[in-house]
């Protein structure tokens, strides 16, 4: 009787992919290479995704995975600007922990051939849905002007993905650091929104408080170790 796929070695070679894509390039993903680095034979790649097709797939249905992992990680309170500027820091800390991930999520990475398909990127867009229902209660309670709360989930999106891509592309440095733009454009996008300067200055300040306690617990992770696959 064959034995059922076993979940780590998936997550392994997803990882082990990401990783040789970050350092070089597209032309590194190919079964032999991933295979190698593994620790496994090319098999491997066929019985967790059919191939190399099925392995691109599956690491960006696994970064928005991950993103609706740090998203879910936000509680609900009596603040809901507080817990919006919670979301897009939830976002933020996503992308710095899954930078390679990141990238192949949105397309932003070339991938010798594969595209994202629009089931993959309706994979991805069920993640909003949780920023929508923030935004529909900031609406709900005053601090934001009557709108379409999805059109206001999009724009915080908008602003929020932009700053990232800086960040990571080191564009951000001192004096204008990624955490002191990062912190103003919070501001700016609720003050655009309809909330006032003070308020929103309080909640994105509440915000920034509790980023710890509830989205990244303790020190951050250093580089995941050098996994092998069987």
């Amino acid at each position: 009787m064959p034995r059922p796929p076993d979940p780590n070695a998936r997550v392994a070679l997803i990882e082990i992919a990401a990783r040789l894509l970050a350092a070089d390039g597209p032309a590194a993903l190919t079964t032999r290479r991933v295979a190698a680095e593994a620790g496994s034979s090319t098999m491997a790649v066929y019985t967790y995704f059919g191939g190399m097709g099925g392995l691109v797939r599956a690491m960006v249905h696994e970064g928005f995975a991950r993103l609706h992992g740090h998203l879910g990680a936000v509680r609900q309170t009596a603040d809901p600007v507080a817990d919006l500027a919670l979301l897009g820091r939830a976002y933020r800390h996503n992308a710095s922990t899954n930078p390679q991930l990141y990238a192949v999520m949105f397309g932003g990475a070339s991938l010798g051939g594969f595209a994202l398909t629009d089931d993959d990127r309706q994979h991805g867009r069920y993640t909003l849905s949780t920023v929508v229902d923030c935004a529909a209660r900031c609406i709900d309670s005053g601090r934001f002007t009557k709108a379409d709360p999805t059109l206001v989930a999009h724009q915080m999106w908008f602003g929020v993905h932009g700053l990232v891509t800086l960040e990571l592309g080191d564009y951000l440095v001192e004096p204008w650091s990624a955490e002191r733009c990062f912190e103003a454009q919070l501001v700016a996008l609720m003050v655009g929104a309809g909330d006032s300067g003070p308020a929103a200055n309080r909640s994105v300040a509440a915000a920034r408080r509790r980023m710890h306690r509830e989205v990244a617990p303790g020190p951050a992770p250093g580089p995941a170790p050098r996994q092998r696959v069987r």
